[in-house]
């Protein structure tokens, strides 16, 4: 049974899983992961312009032999003026039209959100982007943003995971009381990236239960907490353990209570300024490295 398709804000909706494009592909040719996911369930592809690799997913899209209509793609405003970006991205993908268009940093505009999002809203009235929406906002910045909005982002896109769930509660339940839909990257983080941590063992236990592997329970997580998920691999035998999240049963709200808690316990991954960039070069590498391995 495929993924879900969950309505936004706008009317529109989303697939409930995407194969992203990042870390691992970062600057590298995605033309034959892009094609090895679309072969095996994956209707949305999470790229961006920073990514330096849309003209290789523009290329998989072309090669698929799906219908345009059948795929969603989200890409991402990463540098430069916006609508520049947008026409070099669509040129790229060979579209005319992306299904949901991000401002991949608050940084790109937070000297004048209001302004910065008026222009995404104007890529929208267009019709340039069926959706548009932000990435690694904090409440705050939903806050000053959605002040002065017409159209309200329809997702926002974060990195999720049980050992940040804490910190970022606050944050979906306000995008939850807005139709803001989360999108959850990074949240294989307890296998990837912090193995042997606090909530191994309700995972364990779960996947236990359900017969189900440690990462399918991680997603299955996210779905409790109403989020998109968004993930990638080399590997065929993952992309099919991934898409087969969708026939399993729910977790329990105790399993839920428990992640939820064991979590809490775990390492936080909110560093420093000081430490920003070496922590961004460093989940480049290790995402490359967890890419080729799985």
């Amino acid at each position: 049974m495929p993924f879900e398709q969950i309505p936004l804000n706008d009317g529109n909706k989303i697939p409930a899983i995407a194969f992203g494009t990042g870390t691992a592909l970062f600057g590298n040719d995605a033309t034959e992961y892009v094609a090895r996911a679309l072969d095996n369930g994956f209707s949305h592809v999470d790229t961006a312009q920073i990514y330096n690799n849309e003209e290789s997913v523009g290329q998989a899209i072309k090669e698929s032999g799906f219908k345009r209509s059948d795929l969603f793609i989200t890409t991402k405003w990463g540098r430069g003026d916006v609508r520049d970006a947008l026409d070099a991205s669509l040129s790229k993908l060979g579209l005319k039209q992306v299904d949901l268009y991000l401002i991949h940093f608050p940084g790109l505009v937070e000297n004048d959100i209001e302004n910065g999002w008026k222009q995404l809203e104007r890529i929208k009235d267009e019709g340039l982007a069926k959706s548009i929406g932000v990435s690694n906002f904090d409440v705050e910045q939903l806050q000053t943003l959605l002040k002065t909005a017409k159209i309200k982002p329809a997702v926002n896109q974060i990195r999720f995971h049980p050992y940040n769930y804490s910190e970022h509660k606050a944050l979906l339940d306000y995008s939850a009381q807005h139709g803001i839909i989360t999108e959850a990257y990074s949240s294989l983080t307890p296998i990837t990236r912090t193995p042997g941590g606090p909530v191994d063992a309700p995972i364990a236990s779960a996947a236990a239960r359900l017969g189900a592997t440690p990462a399918q329970v991680i997603f299955l997580w996210v779905r409790s907490k109403g989020a998109v998920i968004v993930t990638t691999t080399s590997n065929v035998k993952r992309l099919k353990e991934y898409q087969a999240v969708a026939d399993l049963p729910p977790l329990t709200q105790d399993e839920i209570d428990a992640i939820d808690e064991a979590g809490a316990q775990g390492p936080s991954w909110k560093p420093s300024a000081h430490r920003k960039s070496v922590l961004a070069l460093a989940l480049v590498i290790i995402g490359f490295i967890w890419f080729r391995i799985v």
